[in-house]
Protein backbone atom coordinates (compact mmCIF):
# COMPACT_ATOMS: atom_id res chain seq x y z
CA UNK A 1 0.00 0.00 0.00
CA UNK A 2 1.43 3.24 -0.62
CA UNK A 3 1.86 6.48 1.08
CA UNK A 4 -1.48 8.00 -0.29
CA UNK A 5 -3.60 5.03 0.54
CA UNK A 6 -2.37 4.99 4.27
CA UNK A 7 -3.02 8.94 4.40
CA UNK A 8 -6.32 8.48 2.59
CA UNK A 9 -7.42 5.27 5.30
CA UNK A 10 -6.06 7.17 8.15
CA UNK A 11 -8.39 10.45 7.07
CA UNK A 12 -11.30 8.35 6.58
CA UNK A 13 -10.82 5.88 9.60
CA UNK A 14 -10.05 8.92 11.98
CA UNK A 15 -13.50 11.30 10.76
CA UNK A 16 -14.93 8.34 10.26
CA UNK A 17 -14.88 6.49 13.66
CA UNK A 18 -15.01 9.90 15.60
CA UNK A 19 -18.48 10.64 14.08
CA UNK A 20 -19.82 6.98 14.14
CA UNK A 21 -18.50 7.86 18.03
CA UNK A 22 -20.71 11.04 18.20
CA UNK A 23 -23.71 9.42 17.16
CA UNK A 24 -23.04 6.01 19.71
CA UNK A 25 -22.58 8.68 22.45
CA UNK A 26 -25.94 10.43 21.62
CA UNK A 27 -27.56 7.32 21.36
CA UNK A 28 -26.20 6.33 24.81
CA UNK A 29 -26.85 9.63 26.28
CA UNK A 30 -30.57 9.67 25.05
CA UNK A 31 -30.93 5.74 26.90
CA UNK A 32 -29.59 7.25 30.17
CA UNK A 33 -32.42 10.38 30.13
CA UNK A 34 -28.87 12.73 30.35
CA UNK A 35 -29.07 16.23 30.26
CA UNK A 36 -30.27 17.63 26.53
CA UNK A 37 -29.61 21.25 27.64
CA UNK A 38 -26.00 20.47 28.63
CA UNK A 39 -23.63 22.14 26.26
CA UNK A 40 -21.80 19.20 25.44
CA UNK A 41 -24.66 17.49 24.72
CA UNK A 42 -26.00 20.47 22.51
CA UNK A 43 -22.84 19.90 20.77
CA UNK A 44 -23.68 16.04 19.84
CA UNK A 45 -27.24 17.32 18.70
CA UNK A 46 -25.47 19.90 16.54
CA UNK A 47 -23.32 17.42 14.95
CA UNK A 48 -25.37 14.78 14.64
CA UNK A 49 -28.46 16.19 13.40
CA UNK A 50 -28.01 16.76 9.66
CA UNK A 51 -27.80 13.07 8.76
CA UNK A 52 -30.22 12.40 12.12
CA UNK A 53 -33.37 14.08 11.25
CA UNK A 54 -34.12 13.30 7.41
CA UNK A 55 -33.91 9.33 9.12
CA UNK A 56 -35.95 10.25 11.76
CA UNK A 57 -38.94 11.28 8.92
CA UNK A 58 -38.53 7.69 7.97
CA UNK A 59 -37.67 5.11 10.72
CA UNK A 60 -39.62 5.76 14.19
CA UNK A 61 -38.64 5.23 18.00
CA UNK A 62 -38.79 1.72 19.07
CA UNK A 63 -39.79 1.07 23.15
CA UNK A 64 -38.11 4.50 23.43
CA UNK A 65 -35.07 3.69 21.30
CA UNK A 66 -33.90 5.69 19.06
CA UNK A 67 -33.90 3.76 16.01
CA UNK A 68 -32.90 6.47 13.65
CA UNK A 69 -29.70 6.63 15.71
CA UNK A 70 -29.10 2.69 15.59
CA UNK A 71 -29.67 2.37 11.64
CA UNK A 72 -27.53 5.67 11.14
CA UNK A 73 -24.76 4.21 13.24
CA UNK A 74 -24.78 0.59 11.30
CA UNK A 75 -25.63 2.00 7.84
CA UNK A 76 -22.08 4.71 8.56
CA UNK A 77 -20.02 2.15 10.05
CA UNK A 78 -20.79 -0.07 6.43
CA UNK A 79 -20.01 2.64 4.58
CA UNK A 80 -16.74 3.26 6.36
CA UNK A 81 -15.82 -0.65 6.45
CA UNK A 82 -16.75 -0.50 2.31
CA UNK A 83 -14.72 2.45 1.61
CA UNK A 84 -11.58 1.51 3.68
CA UNK A 85 -11.27 -1.77 2.16
CA UNK A 86 -11.42 0.28 -1.25
CA UNK A 87 -8.36 2.19 -0.04
CA UNK A 88 -6.86 -1.09 0.74
CA UNK A 89 -7.25 -2.53 -2.19
CA UNK A 90 -9.79 -5.30 -1.18
CA UNK A 91 -12.44 -4.37 -3.22
CA UNK A 92 -16.33 -3.95 -2.35
CA UNK A 93 -16.99 -6.67 0.29
CA UNK A 94 -19.86 -8.85 1.17
CA UNK A 95 -22.52 -6.53 2.28
CA UNK A 96 -24.32 -9.13 4.25
CA UNK A 97 -20.54 -9.94 6.34
CA UNK A 98 -19.65 -6.15 6.50
CA UNK A 99 -23.11 -5.44 8.76
CA UNK A 100 -22.59 -8.29 10.60
CA UNK A 101 -19.55 -6.66 11.31
CA UNK A 102 -20.68 -3.39 11.95
CA UNK A 103 -23.01 -4.46 14.39
CA UNK A 104 -19.99 -5.95 16.44
CA UNK A 105 -17.84 -3.50 15.87
CA UNK A 106 -20.75 -1.21 17.35
CA UNK A 107 -21.32 -3.09 20.56
CA UNK A 108 -17.00 -3.14 20.82
CA UNK A 109 -17.71 0.80 20.35
CA UNK A 110 -20.24 1.28 22.63
CA UNK A 111 -17.90 -1.08 25.53
CA UNK A 112 -15.15 1.22 24.52
CA UNK A 113 -17.32 4.14 25.29
CA UNK A 114 -18.29 2.40 28.44
CA UNK A 115 -15.26 1.27 30.07
CA UNK A 116 -13.13 5.03 28.74
CA UNK A 117 -15.96 7.09 30.91
CA UNK A 118 -15.64 4.91 33.88
CA UNK A 119 -11.75 5.07 34.25
CA UNK A 120 -12.27 8.88 33.55
CA UNK A 121 -15.10 9.15 36.29
CA UNK A 122 -12.88 7.30 38.71
CA UNK A 123 -9.48 9.30 38.29
CA UNK A 124 -12.26 12.47 37.89
CA UNK A 125 -13.60 11.25 41.34
CA UNK A 126 -9.53 10.94 42.95
CA UNK A 127 -8.85 14.49 41.10
CA UNK A 128 -12.05 16.37 41.25
CA UNK A 129 -14.49 14.72 43.20
CA UNK A 130 -17.20 17.70 43.04
CA UNK A 131 -16.25 18.98 39.53
CA UNK A 132 -19.14 20.95 38.04
CA UNK A 133 -17.92 21.18 34.24
CA UNK A 134 -21.16 20.28 32.28
CA UNK A 135 -18.89 17.76 30.42
CA UNK A 136 -18.35 15.64 34.24
CA UNK A 137 -21.60 16.33 34.83
CA UNK A 138 -22.53 14.71 31.63
CA UNK A 139 -20.45 11.27 31.82
CA UNK A 140 -22.00 10.66 35.17
CA UNK A 141 -25.33 10.77 34.02
CA UNK A 142 -24.34 8.60 31.24
CA UNK A 143 -22.67 6.22 33.28
CA UNK A 144 -25.10 6.05 36.14
CA UNK A 145 -28.25 3.20 34.36
CA UNK A 146 -24.85 1.20 34.16
CA UNK A 147 -23.39 1.73 37.67
CA UNK A 148 -27.15 1.72 39.53
CA UNK A 149 -26.91 -2.55 39.57
CA UNK A 150 -23.73 -2.31 40.77
CA UNK A 151 -23.96 -0.02 43.32
CA UNK A 152 -27.29 -1.68 44.42
CA UNK A 153 -25.08 -5.10 45.16
CA UNK A 154 -22.00 -3.92 46.35
CA UNK A 155 -22.39 -2.21 49.47
CA UNK A 156 -20.38 1.20 50.58
CA UNK A 157 -17.23 0.06 52.26
CA UNK A 158 -17.02 3.31 55.01
CA UNK A 159 -17.23 5.59 51.98
CA UNK A 160 -14.83 4.16 49.56
CA UNK A 161 -17.40 2.64 46.54
CA UNK A 162 -15.43 -0.79 44.61
CA UNK A 163 -18.54 -0.59 42.65
CA UNK A 164 -16.34 0.42 39.17
CA UNK A 165 -14.41 -2.65 40.46
CA UNK A 166 -16.82 -5.07 39.15
CA UNK A 167 -18.44 -2.85 36.21
CA UNK A 168 -14.82 -3.07 34.87
CA UNK A 169 -14.56 -6.91 35.56
CA UNK A 170 -18.01 -7.72 33.83
CA UNK A 171 -17.15 -5.15 30.96
CA UNK A 172 -13.59 -6.93 31.17
CA UNK A 173 -16.12 -10.42 30.62
CA UNK A 174 -18.07 -9.08 27.81
CA UNK A 175 -15.48 -7.91 26.11
CA UNK A 176 -13.89 -11.22 25.69
CA UNK A 177 -17.28 -12.65 24.66
CA UNK A 178 -17.31 -9.76 22.16
CA UNK A 179 -14.07 -10.76 20.66
CA UNK A 180 -14.94 -14.35 20.73
CA UNK A 181 -18.10 -13.32 18.51
CA UNK A 182 -16.00 -11.05 16.34
CA UNK A 183 -13.80 -14.06 15.47
CA UNK A 184 -16.74 -16.26 14.62
CA UNK A 185 -18.10 -13.71 12.22
CA UNK A 186 -14.76 -13.06 10.32
CA UNK A 187 -12.81 -10.03 11.58
CA UNK A 188 -9.46 -10.69 12.04
CA UNK A 189 -6.33 -9.41 9.65
CA UNK A 190 -6.67 -7.34 8.01
CA UNK A 191 -10.93 -6.74 7.94
CA UNK A 192 -9.97 -6.28 12.33
CA UNK A 193 -8.17 -2.98 11.11
CA UNK A 194 -11.14 -1.97 9.39
CA UNK A 195 -13.62 -2.32 11.67
CA UNK A 196 -14.31 0.69 14.22
CA UNK A 197 -14.58 -0.67 17.98
CA UNK A 198 -13.15 -3.95 17.62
Amino acid sequence: MGALNEIGLYVLQTLGSLYIALIVIRFLLQLARADFYNPVSQFLVKATNPLLLPLRKIIPGLFGLDMACVVLAITLHWLLIEACAAVVGLGFLNPFHVLTWSIVGLLGLTLSIYKWGLFISIILGWIAPHNPNPAVLLLNQLLAPMMRPFRRLVPDLGGFDISPIFAFLVLGILGILLSSLAYEVGIGGAIASLVVGV
